[in-house]
């Protein structure tokens, strides 16, 4: 079934047995694999929500949503602070938009599996706000990271045709530079230059643009900081998701669309690669609790009351 192989069909895939096994069987109609499937299917589902997270020690977490027909699947992957990197699906809620009561039940969710919400976490976000504020309600500390690719299709899509190519080049060089202190100067030229010709475009590339930078100014070993600025981890799984669910012409409700989900997640966690630059997860811990250790430091000082003579 998730290969593409629809129930009507599914005989076709089996080795033959003889004809007179094959005139008694029962258990290859359409109906019958039907059956076998849902189950199967609800079975992966609880996997991914009730499996306990008390040992889990996450560094990173990566969300985005993925739409099948009508009904929006929100998932969660986390990459977990060992020797090997490993990528752990944690989750997934079904609803109509991205909206921060629905991001904060499947956070709250990971919490009451016994996920430690208290060390310093950096997610990995697209550019939806519910997001960002969801994780900001749940964690103690997070670090949010604003996906870069996301940001670049959203300031294309205010740009003209010819001007797509220029702009993503300059963006894509900022993105690369020594310092967040020079990406960010090369970004705000940028969107000076726009604000005549392209104001929403400028107005793009200034939102969030602090938190595109945030790998960049965690000062990360180039192999691990290829791969957070981005959501690419998770979209992975999302393609293989709807990869495996591309037959299915009728979203009947929110469950089909969860257990398909489900099934795509548990498929890819099959397939996952370690993360790139394993051994270099402590170091980001370690920035994580210095970038937090200097905003607590810098919240509380100067903070004593000063009577005027």
């Amino acid at each position: 079934m998730l290969a593409g192989l629809s129930t009507r069909r599914y005989p076709v895939g089996l080795e033959p047995v003889g004809k007179a096994v094959k005139a008694t069987a029962r258990s290859t109609s359409k109906s019958a694999v039907s059956r076998r499937f849902v189950a199967m299917t609800e079975h992966a589902l609880g996997d991914p929500l009730g499996k306990d997270l008390t040992g889990l020690d996450l560094v990173a977490l990566i969300s985005d949503g993925v739409y099948f027909a009508d009904h929006l699947c929100v998932v969660a992957l986390g990459i977990d602070i060992d020797i090997d990197g490993t990528k752990h699906p944690l989750a997934l809620v079904e609803g109509s938009a991205e909206n921060t009561t629905l991001v904060r039940g499947l956070l709250v969710g990971l919490r009451e599996r016994g996920l430690a919400v208290t060390r310093p976490i950096l997610a990995v976000l697209d550019g939806a706000k519910a997001l960002a504020a969801a994780v900001k309600e749940v964690f103690d500390a997070p670090m949010i990271a604003r996906c870069q690719i996301h940001k670049l299709r959203n300031v294309r899509d205010h740009l003209p045709e010819k001007m797509r190519g220029p702009v993503t080049k300059r963006m894509r060089a900022a993105y690369h530079a020594n310092s967040a202190l020079q990406a960010q100067a090369l970004l705000e030229a940028l969107a000076r230059e726009l604000d005549k010709t392209h104001p929403g475009a400028a107005g793009s590339l200034r939102e969030g643009m602090a938190e595109t930078l945030t790998v960049l100014r965690l000062d990360l070993p180039p192999t691990l900081a290829r791969t957070l600025p981005s959501t690419n981890a998770i979209e992975s799984m999302i393609g293989i998701c709807r990869d495996h669910s591309r037959n299915v012409k009728r979203w009947r409700d929110g469950q089909i669309a969860l257990r398909w989900c489900a099934a795509g997640m548990v498929e890819a966690s099959s397939q996952f690669r370690r993360v790139n630059g394993p051994l270099h997860l402590a170091a980001l811990r370690a920035a994580l609790e210095r970038h937090v250790a200097a905003e607590t430091v810098g919240a509380n000082c100067n903070t004593q009351d000063v009577s005027a003579a």
